[in-house]
């Protein structure tokens, strides 16, 4: 059993999306960050650094006591490995998927951020960022495309957890200000994973209270 510490977040869905895929047993625990509770004494005893998401596995594969890990990155990784799934073994394939895994949680996903924080909840407008954040998303989403113009998938010719790591943040492109029109690689990678089985039950678990 994978207990999960979660809000609906992209790092959330990240995670919410793989255990779907995987189709390992799991249990949410909800963290209301709006709350303040990712400062809570309990959470911090797994999630040093304030965030969701964490987990506590409860099987690892040391036969040892449960064992908990956060930052979404590392938790893709340590999944991957447990199950053997969404990610190759192969020396190649491995890597080329791991340096996309990496793309995203060190540039991608933190730079978008800035450019939700900017755009939408700022308490006053500030042009220079807005701008400068607006203008590193449009490059990020054309590296991005000019990628998948090359394969179907970030890693290579397989679905991977460098795709779920991308995919919820390309989820909000509409309030990031980017059409994905300018982007037709990245619109169809999108729309495949959207409709995947998987997507949809991981994302139901954010309309769940």
């Amino acid at each position: 059993m994978i207990e999960l510490y979660y809000a609906p977040t992209p790092n959330g869905h990240k995670i919410t999306l793989f255990l779907e895929e995987a189709g390992l047993e799991y249990k949410i625990h909800r963290v209301d960050i709006g709350k303040g509770e990712q400062f809570r004494p309990d959470f911090l005893a797994i999630s040093p650094n304030n965030k969701i998401p964490a987990i506590v596995d409860n099987k690892p594969a040391d036969g040892g006591e449960p064992l908990s890990l956060f930052e979404s990155g590392e938790i893709l990784l340590y999944l991957a490995d447990k199950t053997g799934l969404l990610l190759s073994k192969e020396l190649r394939a491995r890597h080329a998927t791991l340096q996309w895994l990496f793309w995203q949680v060190g540039g991608f996903g933190p730079m978008l951020g800035q450019n939700h924080h900017f755009n939408h909840f700022a308490p006053q407008p500030v042009p220079y960022a807005i701008e400068r954040y607006q203008v590193e998303t449009q490059r990020l989403y054309g590296v991005l495309n000019k990628q998948l113009e090359k394969a179907p998938w970030l890693g290579g010719h397989d679905y991977s957890i460098a795709d779920i790591a991308t995919y919820p943040w390309v989820v909000s492109h509409e309030r990031q200000r980017v059409d994905l029109a300018n982007f037709p690689a990245v619109r169809n990678w999108f729309e495949r994973i959207r409709t995947r089985p998987a997507t949809v039950k991981a994302y139901q678990q954010a309309e769940k209270g």
